[in-house]
């Protein structure tokens, strides 16, 4: 990571901070995440301004002493003009731009309707069709738009105080349509706008990374079905039990945990490839994935392995409040050994996930579903049944591999006290 963009100032120009004090909200590559101070004193000069992007390691404030002169050098040394030069690159055409945009927009200003009487009227494009639709003559209609341009809620207002069955005199355009076969268009379907919204640096880098994972891991997919009735049991027992401490544990803790016992028994799993070697790993560093508005973060739960239901599960509550409130350090969101996804809460049953590299595998949790199921004397009875996949990296793991890993799985799941022995 070489930039970053100031998304917010917590602390404004004039303010006392002290060391400690969070002055800014920055976002990276990775996440959005509060930016500390170290210096006691005021805040005098913001030389970066939100929105921005600034070059790491570049300066993006003052702090000093009250009435103390404010440093001219705000650059932060040679490389940071290059955000301004970038942007500023095609200064000439970009007034060109401007230019072209300011005619069309005069352009579509002039734009007219004729009626009949071939007069003259000032109407935006949406006016005219919405005009067109309901059959109204664009004469007589007052505009409320710039320089008395009709805009669509005019058009609107009369139609709502239109006959129901009358047809605006004059308009030819209205009985060519009112002849036509083609279907009316739903204009509440219609009334919306393009939006572009600005990619932020952790998109961006989901997207790079994803399109990274794609062109480089040949992946292939594995998938079994899991009647976790035992499992689902245990956790409402274990919760009634755990009442008195405040603790709830979720049905992802379980499949962590169960993860980690599975990932020790079939170790060719929990590996990486290094291109020249493929790294197996003596402990499970497990990332989980947390779905945010910008996009989505995988915290890592280290050591996994040795850690117990309530220690995995206080540790990702703890993450999953980090993430929401941007406070998620970019060291504890790197170093996984194995990922582990769910969108079982959002009533999805089956999918599969991208790895995430340099994972060699990444575990798809569905939701549980009540299907009927062989019971192991024959009989058929009611299950709770949750379909898990596994899409693996064929460069560093087989299918024999990744199907023992589930089997494995699957059995701590059916039998959940022998994970917690």
């Amino acid at each position: 990571m070489t930039t970053g963009t100031l998304v917010k100032w917590l602390k404004n120009e004039g303010d006392a901070v002290s060391s400690g004090d969070m002055i800014a909200e920055v976002e990276t590559d990775k996440a959005t995440m509060e930016l500390e101070n170290f210096e006691d004193g005021v805040l005098l000069k913001h030389y970066v301004k939100e929105g921005e992007s600034v070059i790491i390691g570049a300066p993006i404030c003052a702090v000093g002493q009250e009435g103390e002169e404010v440093p001219e050098a705000a650059t932060g040394g040679s490389e940071p003009e290059a955000p301004k030069q970038k942007q500023a690159e095609p200064e000439q055409p970009k007034k060109e731009e401007a230019k072209v945009e300011v005619t069309q927009e005069e352009e579509e200003d002039e734009e007219v309707f004729e009626d009949e009487e071939d007069e003259r009227v000032k109407a935006s494009p949406l006016a005219k069709m919405v005009a067109r639709e309901k059959g109204i003559s664009l004469k007589g209609v007052k505009g409320s738009g710039p320089d008395g341009r009709i805009v669509k809620k005019d058009v609107l207002v009369v139609a709502e105080k239109k006959p129901a069955g009358v047809e605006a005199a004059g308009s030819k355009v209205a009985k060519v349509e009112a002849a036509s076969s083609a279907p009316i268009i739903n204009q509440a379907l219609m009334s919306g706008e393009d939006k572009d919204m600005p990619v932020s640096n952790m998109r961006a880098t989901i997207a790079r990374r994803l399109v990274e994972a794609k062109a480089q891991a040949p992946h292939f997919y594995l998938e079994v079905e899991v009647d976790v009735e035992a499992l689902v049991q245990m956790r409402e027992e274990i919760n009634r039990g755990c009442e008195a401490d405040g603790i709830k544990f979720t049905i992802n803790d379980f499949i962590m945990k169960a993860t980690a016992v599975a990932l020790k028994r079939v170790p060719a799993v929990n590996s990486s490839w290094l291109g020249d070697k493929i790294r197996q790993y003596a402990s499970v560093h497990l990332a989980f994935g947390v779905a945010i508005e910008d996009g989505l973060v995988t915290p890592v739960i280290r050591d996994c392995q040795a850690k117990s239901l309530r220690q995995i599960s206080l540790e990702a509550k703890d993450y999953i409040q980090k993430a929401r409130n941007k406070k998620l350090k970019p060291e504890e969101m790197s170093g996984s050994t194995f990922t582990v996804t769910n969108l079982g809460m959002f009533g999805i049953s089956r999918f599969y996930g991208i790895i995430n590299l340099p994972n060699a595998a990444i575990l798809s949790v569905g939701g549980t579903a009540t299907k009927p199921v062989v019971k192991s004397d024959g009989t058929i009875g009611v299950g709770q049944i949750m379909t898990i996949g596994i899409s693996g990296d064929h460069r560093v793991i087989d299918g024999a591999s990744a199907a023992k890993f589930l089997a494995e799985l699957r059995k701590l799941l059916e039998k959940p006290s022998v994970m917690l022995v």
